[in-house]
């Protein structure tokens, strides 16, 4: 019994074993946005690309010199800064200019990621906190939307819904009806022919790339499935009661970020919940807000501030969801 593998090793907790790591998880990430990025370039040409180098080049310089200034150990090789300006270029619309696109992936990587810590420390997901900066700071640039192909200045889908809703509020019924006619079709929106943000219109390449992390185990069905899910229902009743029918729903699923937020961001695995329960309850509150805010409040989007709203309470979440030790006893006092 002197020999020293005959002994028995205590540690503490985490005690699973795998070879996963940052840096492959990153770039499986990275793999997962490939055909949302091959359908931005494809719809929106050489003003995606330019977009999407701008932020992906700008969050890497700027994780480099912020990690040099704090004095921290070089973190470029975890990828995650390419995923963050990705992210953040698929929020954009094609025609912002470039400087703005800049200061966005500026605002996400300093602001959002370096000045919490860095990775694993940051509370809200860097990406939307730079979209929701740029989105506050320039709101003329960030609503200015460019269909595909021809680059023509032209309304998103949830743009054109919102304005309907309020030239029928107005009285006006006959307007709306004819801007409603402006709607693509639901085919259209599936596959990205329609104006939008880079990264957003296409809901087949985003629901490609979702299905990717779950299989390769980097993200929980109970986020998105949930998020999506809430979305669909809450629309369904709101679609039957004002005899839109099951277009309306279908409508709100395909349309603006709901697939690119359930998937990609709202399953960050720093600001989402850890427990089981707890990220069911995170994707009913990000259905339920982005509903609210798609329905109600004056955006026609509400995906990028469901989720932040969302990482807001998720230590709370995490808190009263949390299982109880094993052996520990109840405190009835």
């Amino acid at each position: 019994m002197n020999n020293e593998s005959s002994l028995l090793l205590v540690s503490s907790s985490p005690h699973i074993r795998n070879t996963d790591s940052v840096p492959a998880a990153m770039r499986d990430v990275i793999i997962a946005l490939l055909p949302a990025l091959v359908a931005s370039l494809y719809f929106f040409r050489m003003a995606s690309l330019k977009v999407i180098l701008t932020c992906v080049v700008v969050a890497v310089i700027c994780e480099v010199v912020c990690r040099k200034v704090m004095k921290r150990e070089a973190s470029i090789h975890d990828n995650s800064a390419i995923v963050t300006g990705l992210l953040l270029a698929f929020c954009l619309p094609p025609a912002v200019p470039l400087w703005i696109a800049g200061i966005g992936a500026a605002v996400a990587i300093i602001i959002g990621k370096q000045l919490f810590g860095g990775l694993g420390n940051n509370i809200y997901n860097p990406a939307l906190i730079g979209r929701a900066f740029l989105t506050a700071a320039w709101p003329v640039y960030m609503t200015t939307w460019s269909a595909p192909l021809d680059g023509v200045t032209t309304a998103t889908p949830l743009g054109i819904i919102k304005e309907a809703g309020k030239l029928q509020a107005l009285g006006d019924a006959g307007a709306a009806q004819e801007l409603m006619k402006q709607l693509p079709a639901l085919g259209d929106m599936l596959i990205g022919n329609i104006g939008g943000s880079l990264g957003e219109t296409s809901a087949l390449a985003l629901i490609i790339g979702g299905l990717y992390l779950l299989y390769r185990g980097h993200i929980d069905w109970r986020i998105p499935f949930t998020y999506i899910g809430t979305v669909f229902i809450l629309t369904t009743i709101i679609g039957l009661s004002t005899g839109q029918g099951m277009w309306y729903p279908l409508f709100h699923v395909l349309a603006g970020g709901l697939m690119i937020g359930a998937f990609f961001m709202a399953t960050d695995w720093v600001t989402s919940p850890i427990t089981k329960k707890g990220r069911i309850i995170f994707g009913l509150g990000c259905g339920l807000l982005t509903v609210l805010i798609r329905t109600k409040g004056g955006y026609p989007e509400g995906v990028c501030y469901s989720i932040l709203l969302m990482n807001t309470v998720t230590p709370l979440i995490d808190r009263y969801t949390k299982s109880r030790v094993f052996g520990r006893v109840k405190n009835h006092a």
